[in-house]
């Protein structure tokens, strides 16, 4: 896990800073594994037993690394491949299948909250759309690895669970201004109330200049955005509540290609339009005997408007229960549902058409899960989820977790587990140009894509100065998307004729090298392999699939002078991709002062030896570049 060397908020006369630092680490690597995590079980639990590849990222880290947007700041997860393709052009994967042909990272699963952000249009994440205030985040879980059984189709190579803090812990005042020199952000959040109820308002404006290619050529991806939320807590006896809006609007330049090739078709790309609004709500009861119930709601509308191509807006409407039994025996036992509707309605034109453009979808499932203490220290954890998809009907997804508990401070696991990427409108839906005879007339007889997925993985902390976790995993993929000849052979249309595995490796440590210096590193090994079945005609698609690196690595380094003053500096490194993507090295730094008790200035740079690329051809990717900014947070 990422941690640092922190900072105590606050200094005890006579006691020097060098000493609460030395008093704060020589807890913080026993308390990385008394950390506790949902995304795993859907209970409570401590990191250190969760038996899943999972990555924390603290609020801690986010702070210290001053990262100024949710997918830079998920560079802090050494299992996860981030790319930028452009300001708002992001692609983020767990253990690969990152190509463009595929749909970028369609087998990822984000969740804000409790509410998915993954797109029903096309089985994925618009990156310029999810959004949070980084200061009001409490962590962001990242598994890599298959999280189907709890979480439902699409949570095939990850989970990314992103939770805000409770607003007991954000009364008060803080407002945040950062300028960089290729944009700027300003950010403000009030709280108020007591022990029995709380709640905050916030809001954020940031605004970002175009980026440049390699050679120099600006390209049309100039960015701003607004949001605004608001956030509830409060109890009465034994039952929890929670409500949390938010609503947000974007602008941001379409740089090229944008558009559907149509021959003798010349036409300048427009800005697109993005804006939406969210509420999810919560309720908790603790029952007797350690049971609990929860039952979460929300609606979620977004609409977006990409000309000249098409404009999509989406109604979701989603309800989940949980109950998670009393021990019986010993057996903990964990089931639950989810009903979401979703109302789809797309402005076709020539170049792109979803047909029918009006849709109405539901997904309903169920799920299950036993834990059972086989011996103390011997855990068996079995699940299973039963989800109905429009598309392909009744889906199963099991899983088999094994924890073993060696000593109370190493622990081994081993997991195997189906799941399923469902398809997306894009999948059966799409046709292009826009009208006949078309180029691409949909995926009428897609199925779903399988994996089968095994892992080995150990956590230990081996001393209070070193922590580490390492995992192998091999995944087994079925059924695929290609693009293959329709029978009549005058379209393309999309199937499912492709195969694949990967294999792997990652692993991340933290070792405390005195009372104020600590290093964390990661790494990651991949191989992958994919094949088309006979008859296949699509030979893009096994290259594409594999567009990721062979291997990946960051170290980072947090050392804190005093009480007042820090400095991280990070190291990151990815392998070279395909097409034409070489290796690449980024040093980031930061370096913090608290002026006052109320007041933290940071002066934070990127890429500080130079621009690189990260993704696409070079004819159309951002040159990433050197960036130094200046952040100010005053909290009261």
């Amino acid at each position: 896990m990422c941690a640092c060397v922190p900072l105590l908020a606050s200094a005890q006369a006579g006691a020097s800073g060098r000493q609460q630092a030395a008093d704060f680490a020589d807890l913080s690597i026993e308390e990385l594994a008394n950390i506790e995590v949902t995304s795993v079980s859907r209970r409570p639990e401590r990191l250190q037993d969760a038996p899943a590849s999972v990555f924390v990222i603290t609020a801690e880290d986010l702070r210290r690394a001053g990262s100024r947007s949710l997918p830079e700041a998920l560079r802090l997860a050494p299992n996860l491949q981030v790319a930028r393709l452009s300001n708002t052009g992001y692609y983020i994967s767990a253990r690969g299948m990152n190509g463009t042909s595929n749909s970028p990272a369609n087998k990822l699963l984000v969740m804000i909250d409790g509410r998915s952000v993954y797109s029903p249009l096309f089985s994925g994440v618009f990156w310029d759309e999810p959004d949070v205030m980084l200061e009001d985040v409490e962590r962001i879980e990242v598994i890599s690895g298959p999280g189907g059984t709890l979480w439902g189709v699409n949570a095939v190579n990850g989970v990314i669970n992103i939770t805000t803090r409770h607003t007991e812990g954000t009364r008060g005042d803080l407002a945040m201004l950062r300028a960089d020199e290729d944009g700027a952000q300003l950010a403000f959040r009030h709280g108020a109330g007591d022990e029995a109820g709380s709640w905050r308002i916030y809001g954020k404006l940031f605004g970002q200049g175009h980026g440049e290619l390699g050679s120099g050529q600006a390209i049309d991806d100039d960015w701003t955005q607004g949001q605004v939320g608001l956030r509830a807590d409060w109890m009465r006896g034994a039952d929890r509540y929670s409500v949390n809006a938010n609503a947000w609007r974007g602008r941001e330049g379409q740089p090229a290609p944008g558009v559907v090739a149509v021959p003798g078709a010349s036409v300048g790309l427009a800005d697109i339009d993005t804006h939406g609004a969210n509420v999810t709500g919560r309720w908790e009861r603790t029952l007797e005997d350690g049971a609990s119930l929860a039952v979460q709601a929300y609606y979620d509308r977004r609409y977006r408007k990409v000309p000249p191509t098409f404009t999509d807006t989406v109604d979701i409407a989603d309800v989940q229960f949980q109950h998670a039994l009393a021990p019986l025996g010993r057996h903990l036992v964990v089931w639950g549902g989810e009903y979401r509707y979703n109302r789809d309605h797309v402005d076709n034109s020539r170049f792109v058409a979803f047909l029918p453009a009006r849709d109405k979808q539901d997904w309903a499932s169920l799920f299950a899960q036993d834990q059972i203490a086989l011996r103390e220290t011997l855990h068996l954890t079995a699940g299973v989820r039963y989800e109905r998809n429009p598309y392909t009907g009744a889906e199963f997804l099991p899983s088999l977790r094994l924890s073993w508990r060696a000593t109370p401070a190493h622990a081994f696991w081993a997991a195997a587990s189906r799941t399923v990427r469902a398809p997306s409108r894009l999948d059966v839906d799409s046709y292009s140009p826009g009208a006949p005879p078309y180029v691409l007339a949909g995926g009428g007889g897609v199925r779903a894509e399988v994996a089968r997925v095994f892992e080995l993985g150990y956590r230990g902390q081996v001393s209070q100065m070193l922590s580490y976790s390492v995992t192998a995993f091999r995944n087994l993929y079925d059924h695929l998307r290609t693009q293959e000849l329709s029978p009549d052979g005058r379209s393309l249309v999309f199937g499912n004729m492709m195969t694949g595995q990967s294999r792997g490796i990652e692993a991340w440590g933290s070792l405390q090298l005195s009372d104020a210096w600590r290093l964390s590193a990661g790494a990651t090994a991949l191989h992958e392999k994919f094949s088309l079945a006979p008859g296949s005609r699509d030979p893009g698609s096994p290259l594409a699939a594999g567009l990721d690196p062979a291997w990946t690595a960051q170290l980072r380094s947090s050392y804190a002078f005093d009480a007042r003053r820090e400095l991280e500096v990070a190291v990151r490194h990815a392998g070279a991709t395909l097409p034409a993507v070489p290796a690449y090295t980024a040093l980031d730094a930061r370096f913090g002062w608290r002026v006052s008790p109320g007041m933290e200035v940071s002066v934070i740079g990127t890429n500080l030896n130079g621009g690189h690329g990260e993704y696409g051809p070079a004819s159309v990717r951002t040159e990433v570049p050197r960036t130094v900014g200046v952040k100010v947070v005053w909290t009261r």
